[in-house]
């Protein structure tokens, strides 16, 4: 059995279709959150997320400022343009689908036969839209705030994984290479990095494969056509600086 794993995606659907065709076959879907905002296409992104198979998805940052749930004033001027921008542009059906969406997920809800169970939040386990883990500190706290073998989060656009050997001690990060197959040991926290707008320097859109039967993540990464999104983002009035940012993966 295999889960694609992704996040960020940003309202980008020249990425999300790309991971999509890449991934080729696969079980079930575990969407960390972060469908909109940035990017030109968030209504289809939103479609075609909810045709995957087996969704368990949950809410995002910039899903949730869209809904009013969190102040567009805790955004950066930029990030609150797109916010308002989606907000103007997103169906009633796409703010429906959002709206339903939990802070965070747990495998036991819908799979109670698998070997090794999972949380899955946008940010953390312990602030699930809100927490970036960008380092051992915080990732060690968060081990204090999930109970189940691995912990999948999104939010930083950085692909990453901690480890924490026998629950105890600080947590030690892991930053894998592209294509990098690792065999997972409880207990880990899980970065797939970003679909839609990578911030490691790498401009191809980041996913996971992960293998539930023999607990084997890969990571992944596939080019997709920069310039064709940031056309697109140019004629919808987006910020230049989002736009710019495509194609340095920064």
């Amino acid at each position: 059995m295999k889960a694609l794993v992704i996040s960020d995606i940003h309202a980008n659907l020249t990425a999300l279709d790309t991971v999509i065709k890449d991934a080729g076959e696969f079980d079930m879907t575990w969407c960390l959150g972060d469908l909109v905002g940035y990017g030109p296409d968030p209504n289809q992104c939103i479609e075609r997320v909810r045709e995957l198979p087996n969704l368990f998805c949950i809410i995002g940052n910039h899903d949730s400022a869209v809904l009013d749930q969190i102040d567009p004033y805790a955004f950066n001027n930029e990030a609150r343009r797109a916010i308002e921008w989606t907000k103007s542009t997103l169906s009633i059906a796409s703010v429906a689908f959002l709206d339903r969406l939990p802070e965070r997920a747990d495998t036991r809800q819908a799979y109670p036969d698998l070997p090794n169970h999972v949380t899955l939040a946008h940010g953390s386990p312990r602030q699930p839209v809100w927490e970036y883990l960008l380092d051992t500190d915080s990732a060690t706290r968060s081990f204090e705030f999930f109970d189940t073998a691995y912990c999948f989060v999104g939010h930083t656009h950085l692909p990453i994984l901690f480890y924490q050997h026998n629950n105890q001690g600080s947590a030690r990060p892991l930053m894998p290479e592209t294509g990098l197959e690792i065999a997972l040991s409880p207990r880990a926290i899980i970065n797939p990095g970003s679909v839609g707008q990578p911030r490691d320097r790498d401009s191809r859109a980041a996913y996971i494969l992960y293998d539930l039967d023999s607990e084997v993540v890969q990571y992944r990464r596939v080019e997709y056509d920069i310039k064709e999104v940031q056309q697109r983002m140019r004629k919808t009035g987006l910020p230049d600086r989002h736009i710019a940012r495509l194609e340095g993966g920064w």
